[in-house]
């Protein structure tokens, strides 16, 4: 699978020329790079996050679909349409949508894990189901930002089988250290493909800090952007995970048995 991920600078609260932004960096690369696969950062449309957030956010993702399932149509490829502020349920939720080359919803994922260092919890609502999907054949997830530092998520998810995992975000610079490590092991100790989107910009006094790569199941970036918008592009061969994995069986060899988290 041919992945390609657009690291946006979006404006806050300038949610047209977010939409329109975006569409145009999708068109952009589909004609550029042909991938398979384009994934956006997390809350794409109105920033992180603006002081009229209800206002500025998409009504049950009404727009979000509507424009990116025709645009995945139309180009004839899977957009892994980052997040997006939603309102829905009569709260604001972190939904991510993701389209297939028909233009059909694959997934819909409403970020579990809320950020409440950055008091999150004040103006989202945690979503509550788990995120698995299929694109081109090859078995997917995706999960949002901060829950990236959840090891138990993802693991959760890989048990089930996992070829490849998604990440939007929008993590800030002084942290950037933090994303690439966390990034890194969850591909390595799942044993699988990672797609991390961050985004570039600034947004009051936070800075995201970029760093979007493409990871192999190693641990090794295949691709990765630097602290600017860009679009990296890299090929995920999948042929190679049933090597890895029946070399270090880390699925086999586990002891489920003993853990207890709770």
């Amino acid at each position: 699978m041919k992945i390609s991920c657009i690291q946006m600078d979006m404006r806050l609260g300038e949610v047209d020329y977010n939409y329109a932004h975006a569409a145009a960096l999708i068109r952009e690369t589909a004609g550029r790079e042909h991938p398979d696969t384009v994934v956006l950062p997390e809350t794409w449309n109105t920033g992180y996050y603006p002081e009229d957030l209800f206002a500025a956010a998409d009504q049950d993702g009404a727009r979000t679909k509507a424009e990116f399932s025709a645009l995945a149509k139309e180009l004839n490829v899977n957009i892994v349409c980052g997040s997006v502020a939603n309102r829905k349920k009569g709260g604001i939720y972190n939904t991510a949508y993701v389209f297939d080359r028909s233009g059909e919803v694959a997934a819909e994922y409403d970020k579990i894990h809320l950020f409440t260092y950055a008091k999150e919890e004040e103006h989202f609502q945690p979503g509550n189901h788990l995120c698995r999907f299929t694109l081109d054949g090859q078995r997917c997830g995706l999960i949002i930002c901060y829950d990236l530092r959840f090891p138990e998520l993802t693991r959760t998810l890989a048990v089930e089988g996992l070829d490849l995992l998604f990440v939007p975000a929008q993590w800030p610079d002084k942290r950037s250290m933090h994303l690439q490590t966390l990034a890194r092991a969850r591909a390595i100790e799942n044993q699988m493909f990672l797609t991390l989107c961050n985004s570039v910009g600034t947004a009051g006094s936070t800075r995201c800090g970029g760093g979007s790569a493409v990871i192999d199941p190693w641990g090794e970036y295949l691709a990765q952007a630097g602290d600017t918008e860009a679009v990296i592009t890299a090929e995920a061969d999948f042929g190679v995970l049933e090597g890895i994995r029946n070399g270090i069986n880390v699925f086999r060899d586990r002891r489920p048995e003993l853990y207890h988290i709770s």
